[in-house]
């Protein structure tokens, strides 16, 4: 991976790799009524945020199962178009995580579950062909890379989602802020060069504030509008 959020072969893996590892190992020091906690994401709980996460790492496993597409028609940016957060698709995903969350009867099982789930998807892309392409639920054709760099993308997001919930600093990894902050810049455009320095944001905060995590001030508003910096649509 590049500077600039570029996805380059095999890289993206490792930084997947990091970023789970780090949560699994905040899941095991979880009690069953941190589970049970709201998050910044209502109407889900910890309990419910965790599950989302966990079936997300695992859809690289489906995707390896089926045959690759001719081509990729879409990159890590363009996975997250608005079309993924219509109300219909919202509704869907948000019954779908209480549900999955609620199956598992005990927060210690879920957690249990995510580490052997993130373990296999990452099992699975190292043992994937060089360049693999994919097609994602929704029908996206994309590279493995580019998909892995989306997975890396929910996991520090959500991350910063559950270190809130659970009152605890948060534990993203510099790889996983260096890919996703990249990304975010490179998505911007030219309206977002210089931005994260001009306001002096390192690159924790840049993730926080870009997806909402962190309240912009209202220096940082006016100078977002007057750039006219569009961030990437993530829930």
């Amino acid at each position: 991976m590049r500077i600039d959020g570029t996805v380059r072969s095999g890289a993206t893996g490792e930084v997947f790799r990091g970023e789970a590892a780090r949560l699994a190992e905040v899941l095991a020091e979880l009690t069953e009524p941190d589970f049970a906690r709201p998050t910044p994401c209502p109407p889900w709980s910890v309990r419910d945020l965790v599950a989302h996460v966990d079936t997300g790492a695992g859809r690289v496993l489906g995707m390896l199962a089926e045959p690759a597409p001719p081509r990729a028609r879409v990159d890590a940016a363009g996975y997250f178009g608005p079309t993924k957060f219509a109300p219909e698709i919202d509704r869907a995903r948000i019954d779908t995580a209480r549900r999955e969350g609620a199956g598992f009867g005990s927060g210690r099982k879920l957690a249990e579950n995510f580490a052997a789930t993130w373990r296999a998807a990452y099992d699975a892309t190292c043992a994937a062909p060089p360049g693999r392409l994919v097609r994602t639920r929704h029908g996206d054709p994309m590279t493995l890379e580019d998909f892995l760099a989306t997975r890396v993308v929910e996991l520090g997001v959500h991350g910063l989602d559950l270190a809130a919930a659970l009152d605890r600093p948060p534990w993203l990894t510099a790889p996983a802020a260096e890919l996703v902050a990249g990304l975010l810049t490179r998505s911007a455009g030219p309206a977002g060069d210089g931005l994260a320095a001009d306001l002096h944001w390192d690159r924790l905060t840049l993730v926080a504030k870009a997806t909402g995590r962190q309240p912009l001030t209202a220096r940082e508003r006016t100078e977002i509008e007057r750039r006219g910096v569009r961030w990437l649509t993530l829930g």
